[in-house]
């Protein structure tokens, strides 16, 4: 059974720095992707950076090239979010999300629906 945790979400002044860390358990790490996502009340769950776990390709929104960087640790099961110059915008839940083994298309891969394990969430504010 898959299972997420992220944590390091918190609140932080505009221009500021965060990392987000996501603990997957139960999950293959050799033939799938992994993702973080956020959502902003009212409105969809978006796609904010991916990667594939096997060979560490990552993709990346717009609204985060640049400043967020996603990393794994495959012999720590654990993925990373380094996110820069925070602005307000940023200000959403952030869930880390998995996809089924074997992975997914790369027109899909921050497509949220095609991802099936999810975590709880972790809050980031930015404030100015």
């Amino acid at each position: 059974q898959v299972h997420l945790v992220e944590s390091g979400g918190g609140s932080v002044q505009v221009g500021g720095s965060l990392r987000l860390s996501c603990a997957a358990s139960g999950y293959t790490f050799s033939s799938g992707c992994m993702g973080w996502f956020r959502q902003h009340p009212g409105k969809e769950r978006e796609g904010v950076a991916s990667i594939y776990t096997d060979v560490g390709y990552k993709y990346y929104a717009e609204s985060g090239k640049g400043r967020f960087t996603i990393s794994q640790d495959t012999s720590e099961n654990m993925v990373y979010l380094e996110m820069n110059s925070l602005k307000p915008a940023d200000t959403a839940m952030y869930y880390c999300a998995a996809c089924p083994a074997g992975g997914v298309g790369v027109q899909d891969i921050l497509w949220a629906p095609k991802f099936v394990y999810w975590g709880q969430g972790t809050q980031v504010t930015v404030s100015s």
